[in-house]
């Protein structure tokens, strides 16, 4: 079993090398996003935050998307001229403001997902039984990275 010291020594090699991957796949993937979609990888994040929690305020998806309020407000604007989302009050709360994702916004993001995951299915598919078993392990972990504060 490796000591601590000889793990700490890996580690920034390990950090390196899984930076440069996920980059590299990230990048790929974004390259396989579906050719009607011209919307920025931002605006779809907003898309995807919204399909996943529901309606939010613009404060909100600013903090989940680690942006500030005025630029969150920026893509709001624009998705919404676009007819990807509208702005709803709150249901019990008059005063608020919440962003709410429309037909075209999920049509679009579900579009997009799903051109994505089978270009990704393909190359999974490519690989052994072994390499998808630790590729299946491996996402809770990556997933716990990339929401670590």
């Amino acid at each position: 079993m490796p000591t601590v010291e000889k793990a700490s020594r890996t580690d920034p090699g390990l950090a390196s090398e899984l930076r440069m991957s996920v980059m590299r796949l990230r990048r790929r993937l974004a390259g396989e996003r579906h050719p009607d979609n011209q919307l920025s990888l931002n605006a779809m994040a907003v898309l995807a935050g919204l399909y996943r929690h529901g309606d939010l305020s613009v404060g909100d998806l600013a903090a989940r998307e680690r942006v500030q309020p005025p630029s969150m407000t920026r893509t709001v604007t624009c998705l919404e001229a676009d007819g990807y989302v509208e702005r709803r009050r709150h249901e019990t709360d008059g005063r608020q403001v919440v962003v709410v994702l429309t037909d075209l916004g999920r049509q679009t993001l579900l579009a997009d997902r799903r051109r994505r995951d089978e270009w990704l299915a393909r190359r999974l598919r490519d690989l052994t039984p072994d390499e998808r078993a630790v590729l299946r392990q491996a996402a809770p972990i990556l997933e716990r990275l990339a929401n670590a504060e």
